[in-house]
């Protein structure tokens, strides 16, 4: 267990407890709505019967999508408390899901070519290399599957409402593969309503755009399609130094696509 372990394991029990966005189970989803939260483009193709591993995805949002649609859905996750909302979601509809705790760099536990698709949230800024993880789902994806996930936008990471000065957005830290960003939480993470203490700020890992696309590239994928998100539509005329204001001008995700190639 290496300092980067156990800080994420920390902050995200803590996250669950204070109930933070990402901790939220997807309760009241229909099979439709479900589907569309996971697969709005409609890339993924039936889901009945696909074995699906919701990789660093605990909190009882997408496996309760998977599952939905038929999948066979495992949750792998760094966080006790997290894997304890995707058992929730579970009750609540009805399915059953294998949950185990662990780091996304080391999938050993898991046999190679196990699942059809492998689906990762927001995560893989949280740990210093992100080929450590890509080299780790290309062994545990069956030839053919398919790969999605979310990243910070390089460019973007780090930055956030905190980094108004009253004209811009200053950019600070140096443009380099896995330096360390620390900064606080921008204040939608967490209910208005909750009493938990929130924990510190993320520590993160800038993960530059060579590093992302080589290493699908070197780990034996195809890029199948990658978008800027800002996680909710435009606002028209956003206030400066708000966060729509802040994804109006820099969107703070990409979202990729990537196809394990046959051999």
């Amino acid at each position: 267990m290496d300092l980067v372990y156990r800080f994420n394991k920390e902050r995200w029990d803590l996250l669950a407890k204070a109930n933070a966005l990402f901790s939220r189970p997807w309760l009241g989803l229909t099979k439709e709505s479900a589907l569309e939260r996971i697969d709005p483009s409609g890339r993924l193709g039936s889901l009945q019967g696909k074995d699906v591993l919701c990789l660093a995805g605990g909190g009882g949002q997408q496996s309760a999508a998977f599952a939905l649609n038929g999948a066979r859905v495992t949750v792998f996750d760094i966080s006790q408390e997290q894997l304890d909302r995707d058992r929730e979601a579970a009750r609540y509809y009805g399915y059953n899901i294998s949950e185990l705790q662990g780091d996304m760099r080391n999938l050993a536990t898991f046999e190679a070519a196990a699942f059809d698709i492998v689906s990762q949230p927001y995560s893989l800024n949280f740990v210093p290399d992100c080929r450590e993880v890509f080299h780790q789902v290309a062994r545990v994806l069956r030839q053919g599957g398919i790969y999605s996930f979310w990243a910070a936008n390089p460019f973007a990471a780090g930055l956030g409402t905190h980094s108004w000065n009253g004209h811009a957005y200053e950019v600070m830290l140096p443009y380099e593969q896995g330096v360390e960003l620390e900064y606080q939480d921008e204040s939608w993470v967490f209910p208005a309503e909750s009493e938990e203490p929130h924990p510190s700020g993320p520590r993160e890992y800038r993960q530059l755009l060579s590093a992302l696309l080589n290493g699908l590239i070197e780990s034996g994928f195809v890029l199948l399609h990658v978008e800027e998100e800002a996680g909710h539509p435009p606002v028209a005329d956003p206030v400066p130094g708000t966060w729509d204001h802040f994804t109006s001008v820099m969107p703070p995700w990409l979202s990729f696509w990537a196809q394990l190639q046959k051999k």
